[in-house]
């Protein structure tokens, strides 16, 4: 979204999992079929775990549910905590965590998505009207 709108040069993102579960791993194929009806190519990331220096070399460590913040505040090193937050923060859905479409449908993953793009909107502060909304397919 950055680069769609001229300010990847201004910003860097990444992801990173609290947890070791699947590092060196692609994404979710459902997650990589819904990126890419967006235009958006997730077949080269591979997931890797959040690490110390991270906390240092961001600005904001966004989770996305409370359970991965309360992980993230537990790694923090205690003067890099104002950098933490949620995600969803940054979005104007009423919403204040990312549900897991891992056990669902890809619609579910179709929604995360939408999320995911509305909090980045916010966050680079442009507007971004929903692609998708539950019950609307």
């Amino acid at each position: 979204m950055a680069q769609k709108w001229g300010l990847d040069q201004c910003y860097e993102f990444d992801s990173a999992g609290t947890h070791g579960y699947h590092v060196g791993s692609p994404p979710d194929r459902r997650a990589q079929w819904a990126a890419a009806k967006r235009g958006y190519d997730l077949s080269g990331l591979r997931a890797r775990q959040v690490e110390i220096a991270d906390f240092h070399r961001f600005d904001r460590i966004l989770a996305m549910d409370y359970e991965n913040l309360s992980q993230l505040t537990h790694l923090c090193p205690p003067q890099e905590r104002g950098k933490l937050g949620l995600l969803l923060h940054y979005a104007k859905t009423g919403l204040e965590e990312v549900p897991d479409p891992y056990y669902g449908g890809p619609e579910g993953f179709e929604y995360v998505l939408d999320l995911i793009e509305q909090a980045i909107a916010g966050l680079l502060g442009r507007p971004v009207r929903s692609a998708y909304a539950p019950g609307s397919r």
